[in-house]
């Protein structure tokens, strides 16, 4: 798996539960900010040119806020330093404003096969507590038009928002369940530092509640055929999403823009790229010397191991051992705290074999507490 990542980082208003590197600005210009993208594309394809991309994703931000020319020009480029998969996975994240709906077939045009819609909610009141912008039938017929243009689109619901019952979080997944294609992504609502909701002392809901709806969500779609793939995304089989496999598995990609991470197999060592965080200091960057990368280091194998870990520990088919030993060297068995792996096991948190170790479900609930026992 061979991925890149494209960060655009501008939002027209920043969501009071969102830690992304998001920005809002009064005017943007595109024709400059294009131009530095694929300038920064210039630079690491050069490093890695040859290789087979497998996924392309636009994410940010509000990457349907860019122009269309803008994503039109970046997959012209990508042909340029590396071969193409015939069956390359192209994602754009929009969001569902009638306007941003308006250009969705422009954005097929350009080259983007599959879209990710950012719901959150269909529910009103629940959309005006998280900020957004668009109401609960722009977000019904926004979908609608992605299913006729996109032959693969996926949508996010945000759950555990201050006093869900299970009820109202049951009827939000049956009208998400009408409405979806192949592939949909849930995740909690968690109050992260920084946030605007934890300036003004918001806090996760209790955790019992999380956990029975945490629960209710799996059971339910398991049942409409959507099991989850990942902690937070569930798919029909075989509609998994290809390019955050390539992270959770340990594949390649590259990230340019803003914030972006990268990993990287050079010369048989892994290098982690990041880029700039703020955008104009990115900018000024790319014209300084056409790149804007803030950190680039080696990657020892122990490092690369244990983020494998706790990449891998996010599936629901958990860690392939075996894979994570070609790619590193290192035999995680024999790196990991075997007694408190013992313990996890007892009280249902972990199930190991010789080939996998896999989080259960009530492992899932609390992953970075199980994965700071393992690597402890």
């Amino acid at each position: 798996m061979f991925a890149l990542y494209v960060h655009w980082p501008f939002c027209l208003k920043k969501c009071p539960y969102c830690d992304f590197n998001s920005h809002v600005r009064s005017s943007i210009d595109h024709a400059h900010w294009c131009e530095a993208l694929l300038q920064e594309l210039d630079h690491y394809g050069a490093e890695t040119k040859g290789r087979t991309l497998t996924s392309v994703f636009f994410g940010g931000g509000t990457p349907s806020l860019m122009k269309v020319d803008t994503v039109a020009q970046i997959l012209d480029k990508v042909g340029d330093y590396w071969q193409i998969s015939e069956d390359v996975e192209i994602t754009l994240e929009a969001n569902p404003t009638s306007t941003e709906a308006k250009r969705f077939m422009d954005f097929q045009k350009a080259g983007v096969n599959r879209l990710s819609i950012g719901v959150q909610s269909f529910d009103d009141d629940v959309l005006a507590y998280l900020g957004r912008d668009h109401s609960a039938i722009e977000a019904i017929k926004a979908i609608g038009v992605a299913n006729k243009i996109f032959d693969c689109t996926s949508f996010d619901l945000i759950y555990a928002t201050p006093g869900q019952s299970r009820d109202h979080w049951q009827n939000q997944m049956k009208q998400a369940l009408s409405l979806v294609g192949d592939h949909l992504s849930v995740y909690q609502l968690t109050i992260e530092s920084g946030t605007a909701f934890h300036k003004a002392g918001m806090r996760d809901v209790d955790p019992e509640i999380a956990a029975d709806l945490f629960d209710d969500t799996q059971s339910f779609l398991v049942d409409a055929g959507l099991p989850a793939y990942e902690v937070s995304n569930h798919a029909k089989e075989g509609h998994e999403c290809k390019h955050n496999l390539a992270y959770w598995q340990g594949g390649d990609y590259v990230g340019i823009g803003p914030g972006a991470h990268g990993r990287l197999q050079l010369n048989n060592q892994m290098v982690a790229t990041h880029q700039i965080h703020n955008p104009e200091n990115w900018l000024k960057a790319i014209d300084d010397k056409g790149f804007g990368t803030a950190k680039r280091r080696l990657l020892d194998k122990t490092v690369r191991a244990e983020e494998l870990l706790i990449l891998g520990m996010r599936l629901a088919q958990g860690i392939d051992l075996k894979s994570i030993e070609l790619l590193t060297g290192i035999n995680l068995l024999e790196h990991i705290n075997k007694d408190q792996l013992l313990i996890l096991q007892d009280y249902g948190f972990m199930r190991s074999s010789t080939t996998h170790l896999v989080a259960t479900s009530k492992g899932l609930m609390q992953l970075n507490s199980v994965i700071a026992k393992l690597v402890d």
